[in-house]
């Protein structure tokens, strides 16, 4: 049982504790809206760190602050409310950035009121989300990103999860490796992806960033009464990157019709109109500071996470389905289907996808010059 009340007295929290209840539909942290009297706030966002994945919480947390600090410049520099435009966090008593309760930690944020994370994608969604991620990545162009801790290693480096694929299919932990023969023949025919982005991290032809690694719709806050798009949120996976694997993956999950694990292919479907939108917000943020080298590499990198992602599912689906939750038989098969859907269509459209990358930075900066 956990005692909230005592909780509350280990935060510099404003006012008197009123209540705490469950809060969102996350599942990685356990999350809590906890209510307070007598203060300018209404309510603090509660988390209790998952200690599974995430081992070095301190170097996480000094992530999120040093991160949110820039922000909060930022957006004071330009005028803006910096409790909405970034993360608050709050201090426990004695200064530091998350308590430890002797099974885990524990961190607070203020809560950011009168706002919504959407989970449905359409045109105005994604084009609020693209302005959020943009801001985000513009608001960070000059931070120092070698300072972060890279809290999950080699997250993006496909060419090492083309390996734990190749892996995971000598193994056959689950014997299931001869009924997808005609699904491991698509991933190992496109082994190129595995290297495209890595290699130009490596050779520094894209410039090392901040990072989210966790680019979904749901991740920018909207304001409910203006649905401009005001923070981004969910900033345990902050660490130094390319912004290509940020758009990358915001467009594989935002541009998919349909569920992620849509057993039936036919309503699977690459949606160009939601890809255009978020090019569209994205791009009208981050043009000053965007590489010619970005630019040229962010519809490529859209086919490459989403193939990052196929290899993981069907990596996991091979071992028998021990790292990603599933619910029934062959959830894992299905999830890898849909990427592979998502990464033919794109691959024949990939044409018209560079030129709409293209044709929105030259939007976005002629828009600024009138």
């Amino acid at each position: 049982m956990i005692d909230f009340e005592e909780l509350f007295r280990k935060f510099r929290f404003e006012g008197r504790y009123a209540g705490c209840r469950s809060y969102g539909s996350g599942h990685i942290n356990g999350t809590y809206a906890m209510e307070v009297t007598d203060a300018p706030v209404r309510r603090y966002l509660l988390q209790r760190i998952n200690p599974t994945l995430f081992s070095d919480v301190p170097a996480l947390m000094r992530n999120i602050r040093l991160v949110t600090e820039h922000i909060r410049a930022k957006v004071l520099a330009r005028g803006g409310n910096p409790d909405r435009g970034t993360l608050t966090l709050i201090p426990t008593t004695d200064g530091a950035d998350a308590w430890y309760d002797g099974e885990a930690y524990w961190r607070a944020y203020r809560f950011i009121e009168n706002a919504t994370g959407y989970t449905v994608a359409d045109n105005v969604s994604m084009y609020a989300a693209g302005v959020g991620f943009g801001r985000f990545a513009n608001d960070l162009a000059d931070f120092d990103a070698s300072v972060l801790t890279d809290v999950l290693p080699d997250f993006h480096n496909t060419a090492k999860r083309y390996r734990d694929f190749t892996d995971a299919l000598r193994r056959d932990a689950a014997g299931r490796s001869g009924t997808v023969a005609e699904e491991i023949a698509f991933l190992q025919a496109r082994r190129k992806y595995a290297d495209l982005l890595t290699t130009k991290i490596e050779k520094g032809i894209l410039p090392l960033r901040v990072t989210l690694n966790d680019t979904k719709l749901d991740n920018v806050l909207i304001d409910n009464e203006t649905r401009e798009a005001i923070a981004v949120i969910d900033l345990d996976t902050v660490m130094k990157g390319s912004l290509c694997t940020d758009f990358g993956d915001a467009i594989r999950f935002g541009c998919n019709s349909a569920a992620e694990d849509e057993p039936d292919l036919s309503k699977v479907r690459f949606r160009t109109e939601h890809f255009t939108a978020f090019c569209r917000g994205y791009l009208e943020e981050l043009w000053r500071t965007v590489t010619s080298e970005e630019l040229d590499s962010m519809a490529d990198a859209a086919i490459v996470i989403t193939y990052e992602q196929a290899l993981r599912f069907l990596a996991d689906y091979l071992d028998g389905d021990v790292y990603y939750h599933t619910s029934r038989e062959g959830q894992n098969l299905d999830r890898a289907r849909t990427q592979m859907k998502l990464i033919d269509e794109m691959e024949q459209k990939l044409g018209t996808l560079r030129g709409i990358v293209r044709a929105e930075y030259a939007r976005a900066q002629g828009e600024v010059r009138r």
